[in-house]
């Protein structure tokens, strides 16, 4: 397909390019369909990446916990 022809290819439609093949047209896949869509955020907020508390390793230490520091050289 030329430049032209994909601008006006139907929204319903996608060009899949599987390794060992040709692509082809097809169908697009309804992700709403998918049965672990209601673990994405756009199906519930609360399952968003916070990466800002993904990347806070800090360790948190307790009052009265006990620990060992060793130095590594």
């Amino acid at each position: 397909m030329a430049r032209d022809e994909l601008a006006v290819l139907d929204g319903s439609k996608c060009i899949l390019q599987l390794r060992g093949i040709r692509p082809f047209l097809s169908d697009k896949y309804a992700l709403t369909k998918h049965p672990n869509y209601k673990y994405t955020a756009d199906y519930d907020e609360k399952n968003a990446l916070d990466i800002e508390k993904f990347l806070d390793r800090k360790m948190k230490l307790k009052k009265d916990e006990v620990f060992d520091v060793v130095a590594i050289l």
